[in-house]
C-alpha cells in the first residue's frame, strides 16, 4: 500500500500535512476540555470562588469545543479533496497502463478484473483516504496522549482504563485475523460477478434465442451467493465490535466512578476534592481513550480491504508490458513494403508454435491474401504487423525497418487495421469514421463521405435520420453486422494509410456488396499495400499473391491459378466453395 501512495503529488502531500496538523490541534483541544471541567469542579467546591473565574473557565471550554468543531469540518473537507484527487490519479494511471497493454497482458488479467480494479478497487482506496485518513492520524495520537495524561493522575483509575484498553486491543486483533483473508476473496469474487454480468448483457440476444435465461440466472446466483456468504461472514464478525466496545466503554465509566468513590471514602477531607476532580477528568479522558480505539476499529474495517485493493492495483501498474515502443519516428526510403523473414510465433507459456518459419514479401501496391483452415494462424500472422503480438523468432519489417524498432505511434500511423470483429464506438457516423489520430490533419467531411462511398456504406448512411450525424450506439448495436463492417472499412480508408490490414473483414457482406467493395477498394488503394485474411475464395482470387497456411506452416505462395495447379490444400479449399467450371472461368 505504501508503494501505491508514492503516486501522491506534492499538492496531495501538502493536504496530508494540513490534515495532520488540524487533527493534532483538534486532539489537543478535545483533551484540554476535561482540564477546564476539573478547574470548574474545584472552583464550585471551593469556598470564596468567584463567578467570573467559573465563567472564564467555561468560556475556555466553549472555545475548545468550537475550535475542535472547526478543525473537524476542515479535516473532512481536505480529506474528501485528497481522496477525490488521488482516485482521479489512480484511474488515470490504470487507464493509461491498460492502454499500453498488449493482448497477452489483457488475457492475463481478463476484462472483468481490469474493470473491477479500475472502479471498485480504486473506490476502496478513496474510502480509506476520505474516512480513514483522519482516523488513522487521530486515533493513535488521542489514545497515546490521553493515556499519558491519565497515567500521572491515579494508579487505581489508570488500572481501570488499562483493563478496558487490553480487552479492546485483543478483540480487534482476533477480528482482524478472521476477516483479512476473506477480503482478498471478496475482490476476486467481485471479478467473477462482473464477468458473468458482462456476459449476460453482451450476449443477451443469444441467451434469449436459446431460452437460456434460467441457466444464466443459475450461473449468476452461484457467484452472487458465494460473494454474499463471505460478505455476511465478514459483516457478522465486525458486528461483534460495536456491542463489545459499548460494553467496555460503559463498564469503564462505571468502574472509574466505583473506584473513585472508594478512594474518596478512604481519603481525608483535603484529598476528597482532588480525588473527585481527578475522577471527573478520568471519566472524560477514559471515554476519549475508548473512542480512539473505537475509531481504530473503524480503520480495521476499512484498512484490510483497502490493502487488498492496493495490491490488486499495484499488480496492474507493475505489470511489465511485453510490447515496448521503439524510437524510430523518421521517414523511410521504402513505402508500403512488408517483409516476413523466417517468422515463428508461440503464445507466452505455450509449448507449441502457432506459426512456423513464415517468409514472404509484399511490395507497395500489391494485395497479399491469406487463406487456410480454421486455426491455421492467419489472424495471428497479420497481427504481428501492427505489433498486437511480437514474433518469437525471425523478424517482421515494415518499409525496411524491423517493427520492434518503430515508435508505436509512428508504426500505427502507417497502418489501417480492420479487425475480425468490427468495433463501433458511441458517437456519430462521422466520429466513428474519422476516429483516432493518424499523425496528419483530421479527415474532412468530404474525405469521410468518400471513404463511406468506397466502403459501400453511402446508401444506408444517407437513409439514416441524421445521415453522417446519426447516432451509433456502443458496440454498434443499432446497426447490422454488415453495416458495422463497412463503417469499419471506411474508418481505415479515411485514415489514408500506406498499409491496409483486413482480418476477415468481408465475412458479413453479401457476395454482390463484397465484389463491388473490393473493386472500388482496389482503385482507391492502388498505391497502398493490402493484407487480406479471408475464408472465401471469391474474395481473394484476384490477389497478387495468396499465402496458404496449414497448421501454422506456409504450404503455398502464388496466384490463384498457380496454386490450383501446385497446392493441393488450396485446391481442396477452392473446390469446397466453387465448382471446377467456376474455378476455370475465374
Amino acid at each position: 500500500m505504501i508503494k501505491l501512495f508514492k503516486n501522491l503529488t506534492k499538492k496531495d502531500l501538502m493536504i496530508v500535512l494540513i490534515v495532520s496538523l488540524l487533527v493534532i490541534f483538534s486532539v489537543y483541544l478535545d483533551l484540554k476540555m476535561p482540564e477546564y471541567m476539573s478547574d470548574i469542579t474545584i472552583l464550585v467546591q471551593t469556598d470564596g470562588s468567584k463567578m467570573s473565574e467559573i465563567l472564564i473557565a467555561g468560556a475556555h471550554m466553549m472555545a475548545c469545543a468550537f475550535g475542535s468543531l472547526f478543525c473537524t469540518i476542515a479535516v473532512g473537507y481536505f480529506s474528501s479533496l485528497l481522496s477525490a484527487r488521488f482516485s482521479r490519479t489512480l484511474r488515470r494511471l490504470l487507464f493509461k497502463k491498460v492502454e499500453d497493454f498488449g493482448l497477452t497482458e489483457i488475457k492475463k488479467f481478463h476484462t472483468s478484473s481490469l474493470i473491477t480494479r479500475t472502479t471498485n478497487d480504486v473506490t476502496q482506496i478513496e474510502m480509506l483516504l476520505a474516512m480513514g485518513l483522519q482516523l488513522i492520524i487521530k486515533s493513535p495520537i488521542m489514545a497515546i496522549w490521553a493515556l499519558m495524561k491519565i497515567i500521572g493522575k491515579s494508579a487505581e483509575l489508570s488500572m481501570v482504563t488499562a483493563i478496558g484498553v487490553v480487552i479492546i486491543v485483543v478483540t480487534n486483533l482476533i477480528i482482524i485475523m478472521i476477516v483479512t483473508p476473506r477480503f482478498a476473496k471478496i475482490q476476486k469474487l467481485t471479478d467473477n460477478v462482473n464477468g458473468v454480468t458482462r456476459e449476460n448483457i453482451t450476449g443477451i440476444r443469444v441467451i434469449r434465442a436459446f431460452n437460456a435465461e434460467k441457466f444464466q440466472q443459475s450461473r449468476f446466483d452461484k457467484v452472487n451467493d458465494e460473494i454474499t456468504k463471505i460478505h455476511l461472514k465478514v459483516t457478522r464478525t465486525f458486528a461483534l465490535m460495536d456491542p463489545i466496545m459499548n460494553f467496555v466503554m460503559h463498564f469503564q465509566h462505571l468502574g472509574i466512578y466505583v473506584v473513585g468513590a472508594i478512594i474518596i471514602i478512604n481519603s481525608t477531607m483535603m484529598n476528597k476534592l482532588t480525588t473527585f476532580s481527578n475522577m471527573v477528568v478520568f471519566s472524560s479522558w477514559g471515554i476519549q481513550v475508548i473512542m480512539s480505539f473505537l475509531m481504530l476499529t473503524m480503520i480495521f474495517m476499512i484498512l484490510p480491504r483497502a490493502r487488498v485493493s492496493a495490491n490488486r492495483i499495484n499488480e496492474v501498474l507493475d505489470e511489465e508490458v511485453n510490447i515496448k515502443s521503439g524510437i524510430f519516428k523518421g521517414e523511410t526510403k521504402e513505402k508500403g513494403t512488408i517483409e516476413f523473414n523466417n517468422v515463428s510465433f508461440k503464445y507466452p507459456d505455450a509449448d507449441e508454435y502457432v506459426l512456423k518459419d513464415i517468409s514472404f514479401t509484399a511490395n507497395r501496391g500489391e494485395t497479399i491474401a491469406f487463406i487456410g483452415s480454421t486455426g491455421s494462424g492467419k489472424s495471428t500472422l497479420i497481427n504481428l504487423v501492427p505489433r498486437l503480438y511480437d514474433a518469437t523468432d525471425g523478424e517482421v519489417k515494415v518499409d525496411g525497418i524491423n517493427v520492434k524498432e518503430y515508435d508505436l505511434k509512428s508504426l500505427n500511423n502507417r497502418i489501417g487495421y480492420i479487425p475480425q470483429t468490427a468495433v463501433m464506438f458511441t458517437g456519430t457516423v462521422e466520429e466513428n469514421v474519422s476516429y483516432g489520430d493518424n499523425g496528419k490533419k483530421k479527415a474532412t467531411l468530404n474525405e469521410i463521405k468518400k471513404a463511406i462511398e468506397v466502403a459501400q456504406a453511402k446508401e444506408f448512411v444517407e437513409k439514416m435520420d441524421d445521415t453522417y450525424k446519426s447516432h451509433i450506439a456502443r458496440g454498434g448495436t443499432n446497426i447490422s453486422g454488415g453495416q458495422k463492417q463497412r463503417l469499419s472499412i471506411a474508418r481505415a480508408i479515411a485514415r489514408d494509410p500506406e498499409i491496409y490490414i483486413f482480418d476477415d473483414s468481408f465475412s458479413a457482406l453479401d457476395y454482390k456488396t463484397d465484389s463491388t467493395l473490393r473493386k472500388e477498394l482496389k482503385k482507391y488503394t492502388k498505391n497502398a499495400t493490402c493484407l487480406i485474411v479471408a475464408q472465401r475464395i471469391g474474395t481473394i482470387m484476384n490477389a497478387d499473391k495468396i499465402v496458404v497456411l496449414d497448421k501454422g506452416e506456409c504450404v503455398g505462395i502464388g496466384t490463384h491459378k498457380e496454386l490450383l495447379k501446385n497446392c493441393p490444400i488450396y485446391k481442396e479449399i477452392a473446390l469446397s466453395q466453387l465448382s471446377e467450371e467456376e474455378l476455370q472461368n475465374a
